[in-house]
């Protein structure tokens, strides 16, 4: 199960948006704050004190920071797709390298904890879902071929079990769980912190958001 489900969230989310064919994102808007909201507290309630009590506390915060500069980079190729937003030119058929590469480095790396860690999948899982669902609606609503959006999302898909595959399989991903965990915390830290602020539009009050938010803090307590 933790190689399948992210791989049938991903394409699950895809064949939704080829059949229903959804064409406003802002209709997923809750499914994104809940998910930032669950991700940001797995990782605080999951990953931090697993990585604090295996390494010394100043190296476990520079590869955080390093995370959080390594996902601004990232961001610098794909454009904000990780936390709902593609910002590419809907009218080229090129295949979007730079956003597939992105995206994979951040999908690969999200496998790692969920070695050690069997609830953070589901942050993950629930992350993916709303992510693959506006990527989907860009690919195909864009003037990339189907064949080539079909080849784009199955690949999106094998990334994070390739991450925890590497994880659970080669030493040196055993022999540095604490700098690559912290390094992942960094990236979820970004992500899902700009997915909470991003939901609250101009600051405005939202009840909704907020009953959304407060839901997925509960659940990943509960967890």
């Amino acid at each position: 199960m933790t190689y399948l489900l992210p791989i049938l969230g991903v394409l699950i989310s895809f064949a939704f948006v080829f059949l229903v064919k959804p064409q406003n994102k802002e209709n997923f808007k809750l499914l994104l704050a809940f998910s930032g909201a669950f991700l940001l507290a797995l990782t605080i309630f999951e990953l931090f004190p697993s990585v604090y009590e295996k390494s010394n506390s100043k190296t476990v915060g520079v590869f955080v920071l390093l995370g959080i500069l390594l996902q601004i980079f990232l961001e610098f190729f794909s454009k904000g797709a990780e936390h709902g937003h593609v910002h590419l030119d809907s009218e080229k058929s090129d295949f979007p390298w730079l956003l597939f590469l992105s995206l994979s480095i951040h999908s690969f790396l999200e496998g790692f904890p969920i070695e050690n860690h069997d609830t953070i999948i589901y942050g993950i899982l629930i992350h993916k879902i709303p992510i693959a669902i506006i990527l989907s609606i860009f690919l195909l609503n864009s003037k990339i071929k189907l064949a080539h959006a079909l080849f784009f999302i199955v690949l999106f898909s094998l990334m994070t079990p390739l991450g925890s595959y590497v994880a659970a399989n080669f030493e040196f991903a055993t022999n540095y769980y604490a700098p690559i965990t912290a390094l992942v915390i960094g990236v979820f830290l970004h992500i899902s912190t700009v997915i909470l602020f991003e939901s609250s539009e101009g600051h405005k009050f939202n009840l909704r958001k907020l009953i959304v938010i407060i839901l997925g803090i509960v659940i990943a307590y509960v967890l």
